[in-house]
């Protein structure tokens, strides 16, 4: 769990940078529940992603980036890191997996930072060792840095400030930095608030770690819910997650292009894969009853995708 006082610290730190997203409700005729979206897609660069970044590279010394920053991400902690260079004048350098969205690396380099494609076991092995060959600079770990995840945290004290009494909170799981931040702060502040995070089924690492009791490797499948799911929890984060999780929700891919289609429909939102799992999630009522906050993590998606599935696609 990260501490309360270093998520306050942080929304402090980053409120110059960041974007105080609304939550809005949700309305769709025979929902199970009460459903609110916590907008991320409205940040600067479309994803939460930039709380977590801002607030690691505000933390650390200036000696550490000077030479640039460095991180391995998916897409969008990646434009976290290249906006956050672009500001201080230092080169990023991102390395991503070979199937990356064509949309997250324009964006990446529509921001400057240089991108390295490299296949998905090169680059997981980089994310469980925080550690690239060859390449200089401060790097900043997309999931597991302390000061990544109280960044992300400021996202539940935002929502406790605009709904003091959720019965539940359900987040997009990638690598669970994000579900490690906003749970820290609504655990710590509600703690009757469940904490649910989504997946899709093609790589529902998480489900499978509680089930089984620890991580364990799943038959992971790339969909374009890019931005969730993985074939293990990280080591590393497996004891901080799981005894802030009430739930681990699999999500069908066809659900979750569903629920793009519902957001662009009721709310004229654009969310990606991972942005539309937690709203799949609850208006299947697998969140339950009551009042539910759905993360809305990013929006970054292909155009080429978001056509086809609000043609109808299931993903």
């Amino acid at each position: 769990m990260i501490a309360l006082a270093e998520i306050e610290a942080a929304r402090a730190r980053i409120a110059g940078s960041v974007i105080r997203t609304p939550l809005v409700p949700l309305y769709v005729e025979g929902a199970p529940a009460q459903i609110y979206l916590k907008l991320e897609n409205l940040q600067s660069i479309n994803s939460f992603k930039i709380r977590g970044a801002t607030n690691a590279v505000m933390l650390a010394p200036t000696d550490a980036w000077a030479k640039g920053l460095v991180t391995a991400s998916a897409g969008n902690m990646a434009q976290g890191i290249a906006w956050t260079a672009r500001v201080l004048g230092v080169p990023a350098t991102i390395v991503v997996p070979d199937h990356a969205p064509e949309a997250k690396l324009a964006a990446i380099e529509r921001l400057g930072g240089r991108v390295v494609k490299v296949p998905y076991d090169e680059w997981w092995n980089i994310i469980t060792t925080s550690h690239v060959d060859g390449i200089e600079g401060l790097f900043v770990h997309p999931v597991q840095d302390p000061a990544v995840m109280a960044g992300n945290g400021t996202i539940g004290l935002e929502i406790l400030d605009d709904l003091p009494d959720p019965d539940a909170v359900v987040i997009p799981y990638g690598g669970g930095g994000l579900t490690v931040g906003i749970a820290s702060a609504v655990k710590a502040l509600r703690p009757d608030t469940k904490i649910f995070t989504a997946e899709p089924e093609t790589a529902a690492a998480l489900a499978a770690a509680l089930a089984a009791g620890h991580p364990v490797e799943v038959d992971y499948r790339p969909s374009f819910v890019d931005g969730s799911g993985s074939r293990r929890v990280l080591d590393s984060m497996w004891p901080l997650v799981a005894p802030l999780v009430d739930g681990a929700l699999s999500i069908p891919v066809a659900e979750v292009a569903d629920a793009v289609r519902t957001l662009a429909e009721r709310v004229r939102v654009i969310a990606e894969g991972a942005g539309a799992l937690a709203p799949a999630a609850a208006l299947s009522g697998r969140a339950g009853t009551g009042k539910v906050v759905c993360v809305v993590s990013g929006g970054n998606i292909n155009l080429s995708k978001l056509a086809e599935i609000l043609g109808g696609a299931a993903g």
